[in-house]
């Protein structure tokens, strides 16, 4: 991986010339459609660059403060990780004697589903990037692109965020196949993560990883906005696993399994399935009736 972020890096004057080349062909063709000298667009470039000037240090200052909060915030999840660990009995010990004892079972219940889901969810997901990793590889190796393991690297990483990661993931890799092998290359290589990005959906992830955590898509994507404005990136990462927990809470505790049937994609309310059962008994007692008539008069 080293290796090829080095080989990225030297070959930095060659992205800037391919670009450069795109800018002058994209000039000629403002030149030529829409009677616009280059002089002008020069112009216009260079004031829109001074008013940017102002912005870009607010932008370096704010980038160089994110920076020293990512170094801070991974040195106290360490420690959150390593206290939470050497005091886990103590925190279940806690959730116990916070419940009277009718509710100890179902609590000692609920942590047990928890770990249980947690593990499973953590081995398909792991198992879910080694899959992308190597598709991605034999599809970037087959098209030919030059940073083809970085690449597959970063797209089965990126995948993990769902919907965004692998948008993101594309986006990085068009751009460096463009740099390093020109227009034609990307139109594959945004062919290869779609089809890939398919298999992945219907077929990686309900059976490696579905399996496990089963949320709609319409809670999924609420969550994904609501711990990005939470915690940015990390929360993110966190969203799935956080939402599978509160599905387990919802299902065993009375009075809250509707919202646990509304985060899931189950056909039945637990409070209600009497109800339900009645009214599809019924309907499809109508319906059984309506058929039995339609065949008799057609025999007769």
């Amino acid at each position: 991986m080293s290796i090829e972020v080095a080989k990225l890096a030297n070959d930095w004057p060659q992205f800037q010339k391919q670009f450069t080349d795109l800018v002058d062909n994209l000039q000629s063709w403002i030149s030529r459609t829409f009677g616009v000298r280059r002089r002008d667009q020069l112009e216009y470039m260079n004031d829109t660059l001074k008013k940017s000037i102002s912005t870009g240090t607010a932008i370096l200052e704010k980038t160089l403060t994110s920076v020293g909060y990512v170094l801070m915030l991974t040195g106290f999840t360490f420690l959150f990780t390593l206290f939470f660990l050497l005091y886990r009995t103590h925190i279940l010990k806690f959730l116990v004697a916070s419940f009277t004892e009718t509710h100890h079972k179902t609590v000692f219940e609920i942590v047990e589903n928890i770990q249980f889901m947690v593990k499973k969810y953590l081995v398909g997901l792991f198992l879910q990037m080694i899959i992308v990793t190597i598709l991605s590889f034999i599809a970037y190796t087959v098209i030919g692109v030059k940073y083809n393991f970085m690449l597959a690297i970063l797209t089965g990483i990126l995948n993990i965020l769902p919907y965004i990661g692998i948008f993101t993931a594309l986006l990085i890799g068009a751009l460096i196949t463009f740099a390093t092998s020109g227009i034609s290359h990307v139109l594959f290589i945004v062919i290869a993560i779609v089809v890939i990005h398919a298999i992945d959906g219907n077929i990686i992830m309900p059976r490696v990883v579905g399996s496990k955590v089963k949320i709609n898509s319409l809670i999924v994507i609420i969550g994904l906005v609501v711990g990005e404005m939470l915690w940015g990136i990390a929360g993110m990462f966190l969203t799935i696993p956080v939402l599978a927990i509160l599905k387990i809470i919802f299902d065993r505790v009375e009075g809250l399994q509707s919202w646990g049937f509304l985060m899931g994609e189950d056909d039945e309310v637990p409070v209600f399935k009497s109800t339900f059962d009645k009214y599809f008994y019924t309907k499809k007692a109508k319906v059984d009736k309506i058929i039995a008539d339609s065949d008799n008069e057609t025999q007769e």
